[in-house]
């Protein structure tokens, strides 16, 4: 199937041809359904706190964090093409739908507006030719937002100035994840075609927010490696070449980005989305439940030490292996198999120290509020234990009428709100790619140029990449959920 061009293009990739040969036979046979149990509630994998116990775990925080080394992790590649479709519609037809009215009418309240007049004046635009408006806010000769990716967009205005999603995490870095030294460590993943474009971004404006708060930014960029990249194939599961005869790869999904984050050295770090931020008045919600998770984190990191040593040093006694199971299942929402009551103890131990020393995530989950995406499940592993998880739609079986109705009763829904421990109780870094699960990816049909195409992706970063971690779900409230999926969503009183 594959010639010696193929080699050499799969070589400069960094992709080797067992990897090749494992992406066609999940394109032949598609993925395995996760085996839900139920979903996970409120009271029932999901634990829900009292203000007295959100003001406990932030003050924890504060006392744990020592010299533990902080880093905030945002995704923030691609285009924010998706956040105009009614405008990119519009423009090529003269389809004013609710959605595209919403935006011409009320375009003073966009924090871009300014910048937006100025080119509207330059161009001797009326204020009555929306289709130029709108060609004035997407194409490259106005603001370019069709092809700027969301973090360089501005999405709030305040009395005397105005911030870009980025900006608004600068910020927020400075409020919950500063090291002790005065520091604040933010790690984006960007695309190639934008990162020249961040980089002058955050030259611009790092003195400023270093000035406000009285600290100092260490700011990375990364881009997805090459070698996470999957090919295309056919309706007939064959590769699909380019007119000039290399094979066709596409990005492999956010999944991809586990090996950036594998390669950030740091003891704690807090992942979320580049759009899901908020003004400043709206900001001290999301700072006081990040610090109560992370607060939670770092207690679960120090007790879960502690069973290890218990374990490593201590002998297999009866006491000791019924604390670590009580610890496992009750603090760590973890079951092992039936079949370990037929165990010896120290198969028991072997078992206990291998899922305890493994990177921990604490994830905040908001009720469901009908977002679309995935939502907190526990489900049945491979050895017969049972975890919790997040599943997308795409990984359970809705043919099958039991899953169906577990997926149903899902309450809560996946914000992309983690914060996650990622060294061991010796503080070694984990290899965070062993603890991903590869029989967990996505298989969707695309189209280019006219031509019916099957796209695979890795599994998703807080999905089948983190399936072996240990995970503990928090409710966190809605207010600190607030993601920009449409321009639309930037006129919502949140982002006003």
């Amino acid at each position: 199937m594959f010639t010696a061009e193929d080699l050499k293009q799969f070589h400069a990739k960094g992709i080797e041809m067992a990897v090749v040969e494992r992406q066609l036979e999940y394109f032949r046979n598609g993925f395995p359904f996760l085996r839900l149990e139920s979903a996970a509630t409120a009271g029932n994998g999901i634990r829900t706190l009292t203000d007295d116990d959100t003001e406990k775990l932030e003050q924890s925080y504060s006392q744990k964090l020592g010299k533990r080394k902080v880093f905030k992790f945002v995704p923030a590649s691609g285009a924010a093409t998706r956040m105009f479709k009614d405008l990119y519609e519009f423009l090529q037809s003269d389809n004013e739908n609710a959605s595209v009215k919403e935006v011409i009418d009320h375009l003073e309240d966009f924090a871009f507006c300014p910048d937006l007049k100025q080119i509207m004046n330059k161009k001797h635009i009326a204020i009555s030719d929306r289709k130029k408006i709108v060609a004035a806010i997407l194409q490259h000769d106005g603001l370019n937002y069709g092809n700027l990716p969301k973090g360089m967009l501005l999405f709030h205005k305040y009395a005397d100035d105005v911030r870009t999603a980025l900006e608004e995490h600068l910020v927020e870095g400075a409020n919950y994840a500063k090291n002790t030294d005065g520091s604040v460590n933010l790690h984006f993943t960007v695309s190639p075609e934008h990162q020249n474009g961040f980089e002058e971004l955050v030259n611009k404006k790092l003195k400023k927010y270093s000035d406000l708060f009285g600290i100092h930014y260490n700011i990375y960029f990364s881009q997805q490696k090459p070698s996470t990249d999957i090919l295309a194939v056919d309706v007939n599961n064959l590769p699909i070449r380019n007119a000039d005869g290399n094979i066709l790869f596409r990005p492999g999904g956010h999944g991809a980005l586990l090996e950036n984050l594998n390669e950030i050295d740091a003891d704690i770090i807090f992942i979320k989305n580049v759009d899901n931020v908020v003004p400043d008045r709206l900001k001290p919600a999301t700072v006081k439940y990040k610090k109560a998770i992370a607060g939670l984190l770092l207690e679960l990191q120090e007790q879960t030490a502690q069973y290890i040593r218990l374990l490593r040093d201590g002998e297999s006694s009866n006491d000791s292996l019924n604390e670590a199971l009580i610890f496992l299942q009750n603090s760590l929402s973890f079951q092992p198999p039936v079949a370990i009551s037929t165990w010896t103890n120290e198969e028991k131990k072997s078992y206990f120290l291998k899922i305890l020393n493994r990177p921990i995530r604490v994830c905040g989950m908001v009720k469901n509020e009908g977002e679309p995406g995935g939502g907190p499940f526990w489900v049945r592993n491979s050895d017969g234990s049972i975890s919790l998880q997040i599943a997308e739609s795409s990984q359970i079986d809705m043919n099958d009428p039991q899953q169906k109705a577990m997926a149903a009763k899902a309450t809560h829904f996946n914000p992309v709100d983690l914060v996650c421990a990622v060294k061991d109780n010796e503080g070694n870094r984990f290899n965070l790619l062993e603890f991903r699960d590869p029989n967990t990816g996505f298989i969707s049909k695309k189209s280019k140029n006219g031509i019916e195409l099957k796209a695979q992706e890795l599994p998703g970063l807080w999905n089948g990449a983190m399936a072996h971690w240990n995970t503990v779900f928090v409710e966190v409230p809605i207010e600190t959920f607030n993601p920009v999926k449409t321009v639309n969503d930037l006129l919502r009183v949140q982002h006003q």
